[in-house]
């Protein structure tokens, strides 16, 4: 039968990949019962910090057919950012590699809708949304379930192929397709990732601690940030890549072939006394487009502040 739901799929994935997307998994638009105890234990115990906004909507989180009506298919894509490695000096003021290049939400999304765009052609009855950190939208349990990887004690998604340097994004739509099965986890007896986190905000295999997280707090945590984690805070002002270095399956790790991913090399050169000396004015023009812009000129230079009065 032609455009069968098998040959759909196929077609789905193939443009997935001619779009520069690194994978594409598919998985049932069902409810994410095994995971509701997960949320809520987490968030009894204030694991989310300030990050009120994850108490919100939580029907939401565990059934896509409350976001899109007549749900049934959640297509998930994975995006390789890996810049490749940078230098670090100790006293350099240090960026998460996935903020060296240009917003990644405005990346996925222009893709996504290439390919929301080219499925509509197939099927003009597709009734869909498509996801990027835009909605409560459960972004790691859909990868896990769609086969994109596994969930690493870290809480990131990692791909046996290519590790965990990769953006998630979602199309949750109305087509009935071919689901893909989950993947076994091969973290195996590992704990790097936990050994190396300076501030322990791994807690247990598979939980982290938002208020003891390098990158909760220098990004999300709009306060100043505890002492205890500017003292283990290893430079970074934004985000940290501490977890994910170690990570041995992150040796796979192949520099990504998205030009809006490449470490913009002005970003490495800034130093504290350039951070401390920078206006609101040039913070804006030198940051335009990128990540860094989330936390904003006033928390990158609170936390510059914090982290050198805490050396002096």
């Amino acid at each position: 039968m032609l455009n069968s739901k098998q040959d759909i799929t196929k077609l789905i994935k193939a443009e997935a990949k001619r779009l520069g997307f690194s994978f594409c998994g598919i998985a049932l638009a069902e409810n994410l019962s095994e995971e509701e105890d997960k949320l809520k234990n987490w968030l009894s115990k204030q694991q989310h910090a300030e990050m009120q906004y994850m108490e919100n909507n939580l029907d939401k989180r565990l059934n896509p057919t409350l976001l899109v009506n007549g749900a049934l298919s959640v297509i998930s894509v994975a995006l390789n950012y890996f810049p490749g490695e940078t230098e670090h000096k100790k006293g350099d003021a240090r960026i998460s590699k996935y903020a060296l290049g240009r917003d990644y939400h405005k990346v996925i999304k222009k893709m996504l809708k290439q390919l929301f765009a080219f499925i509509q052609n197939i099927d003009n009855n597709l009734e869909g949304r498509i996801f990027v950190d835009s909605a409560p939208v459960m972004d790691k349990a859909w990868a896990e379930k769609s086969g994109l990887g596994w969930r690493g004690k870290n809480g990131n998604i990692i791909n046996k192929e290519i590790g965990s340097f990769f953006f998630i994004g979602e199309i949750i739509c109305n087509l009935d397709l071919e689901y893909d099965q989950a993947v076994n986890s091969f973290c195996g007896t590992c704990t790097k990732c936990i050994d190396a986190c300076p501030t322990h905000a791994i807690v247990k295999d598979y939980i982290v601690d938002a208020k003891k997280c390098i990158s909760y707090q220098t990004i999300e945590n709009k306060d100043f940030i505890p002492i205890d984690i500017i003292n283990n805070i290893s430079d970074y002002i934004f985000g940290c890549d501490i977890c994910q270095d170690v990570c041995p399956w992150n040796n796979k790790a192949v520099i990504t072939e998205i030009s809006d991913f490449a470490t913009r090399k002005d970003l490495l050169s800034i130093n504290y006394q350039d951070y401390k000396n920078m206006s609101e004015e040039i913070f804006d023009k030198t940051f335009n487009g990128t990540p860094i812009k989330r936390a904003g000129y006033k928390k990158i230079q609170q936390t510059v502040k914090q982290i050198n009065d805490s050396q002096n």
